[in-house]
Parts: structure tokens; sequence; C-alpha cells
């Protein structure tokens, strides 16, 4: 009796043994679920799908905050390539800047020759080129309609004046003949810069002081802006 008892105790200390041992291994595979990751998986940053990050901004390269502005492009714009800055079409360098009132000066001159002419001189007094274009438009007093324009006296190109440089205007006043209709000595004459569109006017207009006992009729036409007085003068 006493052998069975000490095989039945035996067995009963090996399986009480076999238990704890499976019991321990049980808590360390839980521990390793549970476990804080290491300082170095911390370090990790996931980046986002398809891009990498900017340094100190969540964000991806190349996005654009919600009411914010895109970045200024190498032309110096914010996306646009033809700001002043990149001398595209659109800015100042690329011509079409209008001479004005404000930076030229007016003179009308009487002359002998021709008969009944008087010369316009325009003068850019301005620290750039400027262009005048087309023809100058021309109102004697309070006449509703401007002076006729010479089409044959139109030139190949427009003229640009750099500062300083000057271009010319003839007036025929009046027929020679004095065949022509409603003649009369005018008081003031008042000049419009022609848009380069050829509609309508660039600026305010100018005053020009005629020369003494200027006489015109419905005969009076003037030429386009010409680089020569003697083509302006000719026509």
């Amino acid at each position: 009796m006493r052998t069975i008892r000490t095989s039945r105790t035996a067995l009963t200390a090996c399986a009480a043994a076999l238990l704890a041992a499976t019991t321990l291994t049980a808590c360390q595979g839980n521990d390793a679920l549970t476990k804080e990751p290491s300082p170095a998986g911390a370090a990790s940053a996931v980046q986002p799908s398809g891009g990498t990050t900017d340094s100190g901004n969540a964000q991806p390269v190349g996005h654009t905050p919600t009411g914010g502005t895109a970045a200024p492009t190498a032309k110096g714009g914010a996306g646009d390539g033809n700001s002043k800055a990149s001398g595209g079409k659109g800015g100042a360098e690329a011509g079409f800047v209008a001479c004005a009132a404000g930076s030229t000066r007016i003179v009308a001159t009487k002359v002998e020759r021709p008969v009944n002419h008087m010369l316009l001189t325009v003068t850019n007094t301005g620290k750039r080129a400027c262009d005048v274009y087309l023809a100058p438009l021309l109102r004697f007093d309070d006449e509703q309609a401007a002076t006729q324009i010479v089409e044959d006296s139109k030139p190949q190109a427009v003229t640009t004046l750099a500062p300083g440089e000057s271009a010319y205007a003839g007036v025929t006043l009046s027929s020679a003949t004095g065949e022509a209709a409603h003649g009369y000595k005018p008081k003031k004459l008042g000049l419009h810069f022609a848009a380069r569109s050829g509609s309508g006017s660039v600026g305010a207009p100018v005053k020009v002081a005629l020369p003494a006992d200027t006489y015109k009729d419905d005969s009076a036409a003037v030429t386009y802006w010409l680089t020569s007085m003697q083509d302006a003068l000719n026509h």
C-alpha cells in the first residue's frame, strides 16, 4: 500500500509541475503581445501614400493649404509665366507702352511750305520708350467730329520714341484754292493719342496752343505720326 501511495504522490507532483510550466509559458506569450514598442520603432514615421512629407509640415510637398496661394514659380509669379518679372507677353518689357499726356510735350508750328500747313511735334519727355499709334485725333474748338486722316501717310511700323526723341504729324489746314466750305480761325485745339487697337484713345486730352492767325476749313486733314518731319509735311 505504501508503494501505491508513493506512486500517486509522485504522479500528482509531476502533474502540478507540468501545469505550472504551461501557465508560465502562456503568461510569457501574453507579455509579448502587450509589450510597448522599442524606441527605435517609435522613431519611424509612416510616409503618406504617393509622396514625401515636408520638413516641419505634416503635409505632402506641393500641397496648397485651403485659402492659400500657390508657391511662386521660378519666373517670379504665383504660377503666372507672364508676370512683369518674367518678361513674358503680359509684362511691360514686351512693349506696347503708349505715349500719353503726362510723358510728352506737343508743339504746333506754322510752316511756310507747303502753304496752309501746320506741323505737330510730339517729344517723349519720360524716362522710358513709348509708342505713338496711328494718327493724332484732333478737334478744333468745339467741333463734334475729329479731323480726317490722310490714309496714304500710314507708316509700315509703329513709331516708337526713346526718351528725348520726337515724332511728327503734318496738318493740312485749308485748301490752296479756297474752295472748301466753313473756313474760320479756331481758338483752341484738343489732341487725343489714339489707342493701339485703333478704337478710342489713350489717356487725357492735350490742349495744344495754336499759332497766331491759324485758319482752317472743311478740307483739314492730319497725317499719321511719322519719324521724319519732311515726310509729315509732304503728304
